[in-house]
């Protein structure tokens, strides 16, 4: 079974912010821009946060939570920080669940909007 939220990407393109085949859920890349104001954090753990609480609320939509996040993928401009990305992703994820999804994370030369990160999910039910 294909599924698709139909929510409007017009800013940042033609994709599906969540896309379902059977039990699982593909996320597609989330950069830290708030939805309600635009704005984008400077501090990578506050992008990390944003983008983080972001996913939480695609999987919510879903009646998914962040313990059904199987895999992540990070990408950074910011390798330099991945101490302090590690530190919000791990609080991020012991304040929802005991365990942590597999994990990749990648060094690119940039990102969408000049952020300095971006995350993209698998979930499962």
């Amino acid at each position: 079974m294909l599924k698709e939220k139909n929510i409007s990407n017009k800013i940042f393109g033609p994709y599906s912010p969540i896309f379902q085949i059977n039990n699982l859920f593909f996320i597609s890349g989330q950069i830290p821009v708030d939805k309600n104001t635009g704005i984008i954090p400077k501090k990578i753990h506050e992008q990390i946060d944003l983008i983080l609480m972001n996913i939480y609320f695609l999987l919510k939509d879903y009646k998914l939570k962040i313990r059904n996040i199987v895999k992540t993928t990070i990408f950074t401009t910011k390798m330099d920080k991945l101490k302090e990305i590690n530190l919000s992703y791990k609080k991020f994820f012991d304040k929802y669940t005991d365990k942590y999804p597999a994990r990749s994370c990648i060094g690119v030369s940039e990102l969408p909007k000049k952020v300095s990160v971006e995350i993209e999910a698998i979930a499962s039910t």
